[in-house]
C-alpha cells in the first residue's frame, strides 16, 4: 500500500484548512497574507489537477491509502476540475479586494480570513467527495462558514439575515441528510460509484431523491425558495457578498447537476425537468423585476443573483429526454453559465462596494457623480453587466448561445424567449445603475467630500470582470475540460 504525497486532490482540501487554522491562531483581523499565499498554492494545485484530468481522465485518490467502503475516496472529473478552477479564480481576487475593503471598513474583519479558509475547504471538499455522507459533511462546513461570514459585521441587519440564512441552510442540509439515510437504508452504501449500478425507480428511492434535490434547491435559492438570499447577500460585508453569490450557491447547484445526470438519472422524468425549468424562468423574470425596483445598490445586485440562478436550471429541461447533441449543448451551457456568473457577480459586488465607499452610502440616489470620481470601478460594473446580459464576446454570451441552440434543436422554443426577456431585463437594471452614476451630484455630496479608494478595490473588480469577458473567447478550453472529464 503506497500513499501519493504529491497528489493534488487531498491537498486541495488540506491547504485551505491549514491556512484557515493559521489565520485563526494569529488572532482577529490577521492572516490576509497567509490566505493569499494559500490561494496561490491552491491555484497551482487546481491547474495541475485539470491537466491530469485532460491527459488521463478522471482522477481518484484513497485518503490515507484506505479507499471505500472502509476509507474515504476523493474523485475529480472535468466538472469537478472546472468548479475547483472557478473557486480559486474568484476567491483569490476577492481576498486581495478584502484587504482594501477592511482597511476602509473594519467591521467584519475579525474572523474573515479563517472563516473564508473553512468555506473554501468546504467547497473543495464537496467538489471532490465521492460519497453522499462526506458531501453532507462538506455542506455543513460550507453552510456554517457562510452564515458566520454573513453575521460577522455584527450589524442588526446582517445578524437578522444570517439567522434567516442559518434556518435555510439547516433545512436544506436536514432534507439532504434524510434522503441520504433512505438511500443507505435501501442499498447499504453511500459511495457514488457502487450506487450508480444499484439505484432504481423504487418509491423509497424517489422519496430520497426528492428530499435531496429539494434541500439543494433551497440552498441554491431557486425561486420561490430564495427568501433568504437577498438580505444575506445585500446585508453582509461586500467581500462576503461576492463569495456567497459567486461560489457558495454554485456548490448546491453543482450537486443537483451531478446527481441528476449521474446517480439519479434512472429516476428523472421530463415533467419534473420541465418544472425545474419553469421555476428557473420564473426566477429570471421575478428576480430581474425586483432588481429594477431596489433603492439600495447591493440589494439590486443581490436580486440580480436570484435572476441569474434561474438560467442555471434551464439545463434540466433542455438536457432531459432530448437528443444527445441538444443535451450535451445544454449541459455545457449550464456549467459555462455557472462559471461566467461567478466571475461577473464577484466583479459586480466588488464594484458596487467600491462605489458605496466612494459615495459614502448604499442608496441609488447617492451615486450621482460617481462616474467621474471612480471611472475604473464604473467601467468594471458595466463590463460585468455585459457578462450578465449575455452580450458578445463574453462567457455569458457563449453560455446563452449554447442554451439557445439547444432550445431550438430540441423544439423547446419557449426557453429561448426566456433568454431574450432575461437579457433585456438585465440590461435595464445595469443601465439604471449607470444612469444613476452619471446623474448630477446631489447638493452637499460633491466629489471633494468623498473618500479616495484603495487601488485594490478598483482593480480587482476590473480583473474579475475582464476574466468573465475573456473566458468567452476561450470557452472551448473549458468545454474541452468538461468533455475529457468523462461526465456528461
Amino acid at each position: 500500500m503506497t500513499i501519493d504525497l504529491i497528489a493534488p486532490l487531498p491537498w486541495l482540501i488540506l491547504a485551505p484548512l491549514a491556512w484557515a487554522t493559521l489565520s485563526f491562531l494569529l488572532g482577529p483581523g490577521r492572516g490576509s497574507a497567509i490566505a493569499i499565499g494559500g490561494l496561490l498554492v491552491q491555484g497551482a494545485l487546481a491547474l495541475m489537477l485539470a491537466g491530469q484530468v485532460i491527459e488521463s481522465g478522471p482522477q481518484q485518490h484513497a485518503v490515507g491509502g484506505w479507499g471505500a467502503p472502509l476509507g474515504i475516496d476523493l474523485m475529480a472529473d472535468g466538472l469537478a476540475a472546472a468548479m475547483l478552477l472557478m473557486t480559486v479564480a474568484v476567491a483569490l481576487p476577492v481576498a486581495v479586494y478584502a484587504r482594501g475593503w477592511f482597511a476602509a471598513r473594519p467591521a467584519g474583519a475579525a474572523w474573515f480570513w479563517p472563516l473564508t479558509g473553512f468555506l473554501v475547504a468546504g467547497l473543495n471538499g464537496l467538489f471532490l467527495s465521492a460519497d453522499l455522507f462526506n458531501i453532507y459533511v462538506t455542506l455543513e462546513i460550507l453552510g456554517l462558514a457562510a452564515v458566520g461570514l454573513t453575521a460577522a459585521t455584527g450589524e442588526r441587519r446582517a445578524v437578522t439575515a444570517a439567522m434567516r440564512y442559518l434556518l435555510a441552510t439547516l433545512l436544506g442540509s436536514g432534507a439532504y441528510l434524510m434522503g441520504v439515510a433512505l438511500v443507505y437504508g435501501t442499498y447499504g452504501t453511500v459511495s457514488l460509484e457502487p450506487l450508480a449500478g444499484l439505484v432504481g425507480p423504487l418509491p423509497i428511492t424517489l422519496l430520497a431523491a426528492g428530499l435531496i434535490v429539494t434541500g439543494m434547491l433551497l440552498k441554491t435559492a431557486l425561486f420561490p425558495l430564495h427568501f433568504w438570499l437577498p438580505p444575506a447577500h445585500g446585508g453582509a460585508a461586500t467581500p462576503v457578498s461576492a463569495l456567497l453569490s459567486a461560489l457558495v450557491i454554485k456548490a448546491s447547484f453543482y450537486l443537483v447537476l451531478r446527481l441528476w445526470f449521474g446517480l439519479f438519472e434512472p429516476l428523472v422524468t421530463i415533467p419534473f425537468a420541465q418544472l425545474l425549468g419553469a421555476l428557473g424562468a420564473a426566477a429570471v423574470i421575478w428576480g430581474s423585476i425586483q432588481a429594477l425596483l431596489q433603492e439600495r445598490l447591493k440589494m439590486l445586485v443581490a436580486y440580480s443573483t436570484v435572476a441569474q440562478v434561474g438560467y442555471l436550471f434551464l439545463v434540466f429541461p433542455l438536457a432531459t429526454g432530448t437528443g444527445s447533441e441538444a443535451a450535451a449543448g445544454a449541459w455545457q451551457a449550464g456549467v459555462l453559465q455557472a462559471v461566467a456568473h461567478a466571475l461577473a457577480k464577484a466583479a459586480m459586488f466588488a464594484a458596487a462596494g467600491a462605489m458605496i465607499l466612494a459615495a459614502a452610502g448604499d442608496r441609488m440616489d447617492r451615486l450621482g457623480g460617481i462616474g467621474a470620481q471612480v471611472p475604473v470601478t464604473l467601467f468594471s460594473f458595466g463590463l460585468a453587466g455585459i457578462v450578465i446580459m449575455g452580450l458578445p464576446p463574453s462567457a455569458g454570451f457563449a453560455a446563452k448561445w449554447l442554451f439557445l441552440m439547444s432550445a431550438l434543436e430540441s423544439g423547446q422554443w419557449w426557453w429561448a424567449l426566456v433568454l431574450v426577456i432575461g437579457g433585456l431585463l438585465a440590461a435595464a437594471y445595469v443601465f439604471r445603475v449607470m444612469l444613476a452614476a452619471f446623474a448630477p451630484v446631489q447638493e452637499g455630496g460633491g466629489a471633494m467630500e468623498r473618500p479616495r479608494l484603495a487601488r485594490s478595490l478598483e482593480w480587482t473588480a476590473l480583473v474579475l470582470a475582464l476574466a468573465g469577458v475573456v473566458l468567452g473567447l476561450f470557452a472551448d478550453r473549458l468545454l474541452a475540460l468538461l468533455g475529457d472529464g468523462g461526465f456528461a
